[in-house]
């Protein structure tokens, strides 16, 4: 009774430590993208400096632009749902930190696990690959909350816009994913990393076989679809300026805006760990360098390299996610959904095909 008493209490002591770790997996790389990539590499691509005032080299911009939201008025618009309109921020950032909290970044470096069974490199069994697209509808709700509370006409229909766009795009985003577990066998995080290291190309298997080798066409989706999640251009109607002022954050300020900010590059940063996962091999790095060092996938090393593999993989997704937002322009409304019905989900659908065909032959 006793031991049990203890095991109980050193639980409850873990969960304020697995917050805390969730809190900086989420907002570490939200900052770091934002002033690595909004900031400066945005600046450089127009040949301009960026922000230099505050912080050497501006590095503490965002910090001021986090302190001057602050200290703006929380206002509601006097015929807002007010309860509603005051939740809709928490229900998208909500969606965020629960897809960061599956995510794997060694073999025992994790905040939740849904993974059972024995894991030696032949067996996976679990369910992270499910739970990770069910909480990505999360933020439609949360937006169509935004939308609806606002009563606005600009926050209205940027949030079926929104709502629109989101549900056109998770078909194609879950579509990509198919493959790859079609591929791996499993719906295990951890197995489909695992499958990753032990995979082979024609039969040399120091590189081991990162899924973006085989599921191009599955990566290519999914980070268009990624893009569209994100309302980043050129997927950005549901805010675009020149017709709805902000869309659904146009009646929105302070702080609550600001939780949107932060869960717009906080999820872009969440997307770019789970693509890791999926096409880059995760938290591993090539078995040709793990033999130079003598160490195995289940080696301990990995839980303390393993978070500065995926955040190297990490950036490199972001890179692109925030090159293609400052270079191509805004689709129209038409283009957007067309683009995802009639072009996406068929060729989703045919790399299942494909990929189902190449499983059982070889």
């Amino acid at each position: 009774m006793q031991s049990q008493v203890l095991a109980l209490n050193v639980g409850w002591a873990e969960w304020p430590l697995k917050t805390l770790g969730v809190l900086g997996v989420v907002l570490l790389p939200a900052g770091t993208t934002v002033y690595l990539y909004l900031f400066k590499m945005v600046s450089f691509m127009q040949s301009r400096l960026g922000p230099m005032e505050a912080g050497p080299y501006g590095s503490m911009q965002l910090l001021a632009e986090v302190g001057k939201n602050l200290q703006k008025e929380d206002i509601f618009p006097a015929k807002a749902d007010r309860t509603v309109f005051a939740m809709a921020p928490y229900v998208v950032l909500t969606s965020t930190f629960l897809l960061a909290l599956i995510v794997p970044f060694g073999p025992e470096a994790g905040f939740a696990s849904l993974d059972t069974g024995n894991f030696d490199a032949t067996t996976f069994d679990g369910v992270g690959v499910f739970y990770a697209m069910a909480v990505t509808s999360i933020s439609v709700v949360g937006i169509l909350m935004a939308g609806w509370a606002s009563a606005s006409k600009y926050s209205l229909m940027g949030g079926l816009r929104a709502a629109g766009q989101l549900i056109a795009y998770e078909l194609p985003l879950i579509l990509a994913v198919v493959g790859v577990v079609i591929q791996a066998g499993t719906l295990s995080l951890q197995g489909i990393v695992y499958s990753q290291i032990n995979g082979e190309i024609f039969g040399f298997g120091g590189l081991g076989l990162p899924y973006i080798l085989t599921q191009f066409v599955g990566f290519f989706i999914f980070m268009i679809a990624v893009q569209a999640e994100l309302t980043q251009a050129p997927f950005d109607m549901p805010i675009a300026e020149s017709e709805l002022v902000s869309g659904y954050l146009t009646e929105y300020s302070g702080f609550r805006f600001l939780m949107f900010f932060i869960g717009e590059f906080a999820t872009a940063a969440v997307f770019g760990f789970l693509g890791s996962v999926l096409f880059l091999g995760g938290w591993a790095v090539p078995p040709f360098v793990m033999d130079i060092f003598g160490i195995d996938e289940f080696s301990n090393w990995f839980n303390f390299i393993g978070p500065a593999v995926m955040a190297t993989k990490m950036l490199i997704l972001t890179f692109i996610i925030y090159w293609i937002r400052f270079t191509y322009p805004r689709f129209r409304e038409d283009q957007l959904q067309k683009f995802a019905w009639k072009v996406l989900i068929p060729i989703s659908l045919v790399n299942i095909a494909i990929t189902g065909v190449l499983k059982v032959a070889f």
